[in-house]
This record gives structure tokens, C-alpha cells and sequence, in this order.
């Protein structure tokens, strides 16, 4: 398991924690929750990863200015 899993994980984590004192998640619903948390939380690193490697892909492939 990578770095960023670990805290995607972590993350999920605490917001599952606040969803159950809340009362939205329960036993019956919890791996549903957990997963649709999990893998929006993971969409939303991912997108964001790729879009700075895109910046700085464009960024790396430009000629400097005389």
C-alpha cells in the first residue's frame, strides 16, 4: 500500500466517523457508505494528481524566451 493510500484511507476513515455520529451510517449501510466514500475521496487525489502532472508536463515541454 502507497503513501497515499494510507491517508486516503485515513481520510475516509474520519469522514465515516462523522457520518456515524451523525447517525447517516449504521451496520446495515456501512459498506456501501465506506465505498462510495472511499472511492470519492480516491477520484477527487487521482484527478487532482493528474492535473499537476499535466501543468507541469506543459510547463517542462515550453522553450524559454530570449
Amino acid at each position: 500500500m502507497n503513501e497515499d493510500d494510507e491517508k486516503i484511507l485515513k481520510v475516509t476513515k474520519e469522514v465515516l466517523i462523522k457520518f456515524i455520529e451523525m447517525g447517516t451510517v449504521s451496520p446495515m449501510n456501512f459498506d456501501e457508505k465506506f465505498r462510495s466514500i472511499y472511492w470519492t475521496i480516491k477520484d477527487t487525489v487521482v484527478s487532482a494528481r493528474l492535473a499537476d502532472l499535466q501543468v507541469s508536463s506543459t510547463s517542462e515541454g515550453k522553450t524559454p524566451e530570449k
